[in-house]
C-alpha cells in the first residue's frame, strides 16, 4: 500500500492468519476475558494495549475470536463511554505535540509540514467517522480547543 503523504511506495503488513476458532492452547473463557478486559480498562490502558497484554500475558491471541466481540464492543456493552475513536485520539494526541514543538522551534519547516499532514489526517478520519454515525455529525477538529477532546 502507497503511503499517503510521500511519493514512497512504503512496505506491505503482516496479514492475520485465518482462523474461525481459538485454538487449543489458549484456555480462557469469553467470560474471563470480557472481566479482564474492563479491569484493564480501568487501570486506564488503552484498547490496543489490552489487545497486546491479553496476548503476551495471558496467551489469549485474538479477542475476537475468544469472544466474538471487539475490545471496544466489549466495553460499550459494560458502560463505558467513548469520546473519540482510539485512532483518531492518537492522531490528536500527536498533534497537539507538534504544536508545542511549533511554539518554541518556529523555524522548524519539516515539523510545519507535519503537522499540515496530521491534522489532513484528522479532518479526513472525521469526515469518515460522521458518515458512519460514531461522530455526530456537528463534530469539528479545532486546533485551539483539541487539548479539551482528549479527556478520558
Amino acid at each position: 500500500m502507497a503511503k499517503m503523504h510521500t511519493r514512497k511506495k512504503g512496505k506491505s503488513g503482516p496479514t492475520k492468519p485465518l482462523r474461525t476458532e481459538a485454538p487449543a492452547w489458549s484456555t480462557m473463557t469469553s467470560d474471563e476475558v470480557t472481566i479482564v478486559v474492563t479491569d484493564l480498562w480501568k487501570q486506564g490502558i488503552s484498547t490496543s494495549e489490552i489487545g497486546m497484554v491479553l496476548r503476551d500475558k495471558y496467551g489469549v491471541p485474538d479477542v475476537k475470536i475468544a469472544t466474538g466481540k471487539k475490545i471496544t464492543k466489549i466495553l460499550r456493552e459494560n458502560g463505558e463511554k467513548f469520546a473519540v475513536p482510539e485512532d483518531l485520539y492518537n492522531l490528536i494526541v500527536q498533534a497537539i505535540r507538534m504544536r508545542k514543538h511549533m511554539g518554541y522551534n518556529h523555524k522548524d519547516v519539516h515539523n510545519k509540514r507535519s503537522l499540515q499532514n496530521t491534522e489532513a489526517k484528522i479532518r479526513r478520519l472525521v469526515k469518515y467517522y460522521q458518515s458512519t454515525k460514531v461522530l455526530p455529525a456537528d463534530w469539528k477538529y479545532k486546533p485551539e480547543t483539541a487539548e479539551m477532546l482528549i479527556t478520558r
